[in-house]
């Protein structure tokens, strides 16, 4: 099975047609999802077997990009399922089994979400804010707020985590599943932003919402580790999201393309003709030729357990810096290009301007991005704790 299988090129004009109409009203993609959900796209890394794609992970990479290219709030959103789904697929390559319902529950139509991040917890991954209350029967208690959580009106699964201080000497990280309907989750109609509407990545808060000792999954430490689980987390996340931003500015330089073919300069002649015009089109286009073989070389090697050591999470946080500020630079320069038209309300490159700015709030953060690899390749600072990557888990 091939990407343009599932994506087919009538599909994605679908996409297209419906993602000015979202943005427009602020609403959530619903037809988006049932037409993805019907050609299967839930479940790209669920195995064959199953009744799935059996995508790698470079695979469902290239599908993210073209999907982006169409219906980038829709791309960002299902993200986080595929998040979910990407983990459980890299832990089985490994033979860890422990998440492979995740998989049978994506063959069967189930929609994954992220409710890990929260405002001001600079760690995300490696500690939390929410609190984790052992009930004593293997089930745990959870009351936190979570932010950005995208697919909040769809969702059927919600992962969540918190932090369980009932042992001081020995604090733990709780990770588990919550089934829509779990009593004490609030989903807050909240979501008016800039870009990125269709998403609608709500607020959700846990008020002592108890999720069963079967529906958890993981305990961590507090603090930077080299679990697996959190690793797939983090490298599933930078990597897809950096999918989806790399096909925002794919698209950006086919309507620069489209906008030089379609203007004409002062004399009457193309504006593909133009000198700087060509320039600024080819500047572009060379940009994202980087990004490509970057983002096709991370997913192989999370597909095929490259060890990269300590340099995993610099690599993986500089691939998402990198894929979202140029995504940024291309879709300005494509702005330039096409001239006043682009700052009209509903163009499509005005969307486009408005979307690829969320990038900027994705963990890693530019700050984080640069201490980890300066703490790569300088060392920490004496007398310093070592700088964290970022995490990973924030929808938009």
């Amino acid at each position: 099975m091939k990407v343009t299988d599932i994506l087919t090129p009538a599909l994605l004009e679908r996409l297209r047609s419906r993602a000015a109409g979202y943005d427009r009203d602020n609403s959530f993609f619903t037809e988006d999802l049932a037409d993805l959900r019907s050609a299967g796209y839930l479940a790209l890394f669920s195995p064959k077997e199953s009744g799935g794609a059996g995508f790698t992970v470079g695979q469902v990479v290239q599908c993210q990009r073209l999907l982006a290219t169409a219906a980038p709030a829709t791309a960002l959103a299902v993200n986080m399922h595929l998040v979910w789904c990407g983990v459980a697929h890299l832990l089985a390559l490994r033979g860890d089994a422990s998440l492979a319902f995740v998989l049978d529950d994506a063959a069967k139509g189930e929609l994954y979400a992220f409710g890990v991040s929260e405002p001001g917890n600079a760690a995300v991954l490696f500690d939390s804010f929410t609190a984790a209350r052992p009930q004593g029967d293997g089930s745990y208690a959870f009351t936190g707020t979570k932010i950005f959580t995208s697919l909040s009106p769809a969702w059927t699964r919600l992962g969540i985590f918190g932090r369980d201080d009932s042992d001081p000497a020995d604090p733990r990280l709780v990770f588990g599943f919550a089934p829509r309907g779990t009593a004490g989750i609030t989903v807050r109609d909240d979501w008016n932003t800039m870009g990125m509407r269709a998403s609608q990545s709500c607020t959700t808060v846990l008020d002592n919402a108890v999720l069963t000792a079967d529906q958890v999954v993981r305990t961590t430490p507090v603090g930077p580790h080299s679990d697996a689980f959190v690793f797939g987390i983090f490298s599933l996340f930078e990597t897809l999201l950096s999918a989806v931003y790399t096909g925002v500015g794919d698209r950006a330089v086919e309507l620069a393309v489209q906008a030089a073919q379609r203007r004409t300069t002062r004399g009457g002649g193309s504006a593909a003709h133009d000198p700087h015009t060509r320039w600024k089109v080819a500047d572009a286009a060379i940009r994202m030729d980087g990004i490509h073989p970057q983002l096709e070389a991370i997913a192989r090697d999370l597909e095929d357990g490259t060890d990269h050591g300590s340099l995993w999470f610099p690599r993986l946080s500089s691939l998402k810096y990198r894929a979202t500020e140029t995504a940024r630079s291309v879709v300005e320069t494509a702005v330039r290009v096409s001239g006043g038209a682009s700052y009209s309300k509903g163009n499509e490159l005005e969307r486009l301007y408005r979307d690829v700015l969320a990038g900027m709030f994705h963990p890693s953060s530019e700050d984080s991005v640069h201490a980890s690899v300066a703490n790569a390749w300088l060392g920490p600072v004496p007398d310093e704790a070592p700088a964290r990557s970022g995490g990973a888990a924030q929808g938009s």
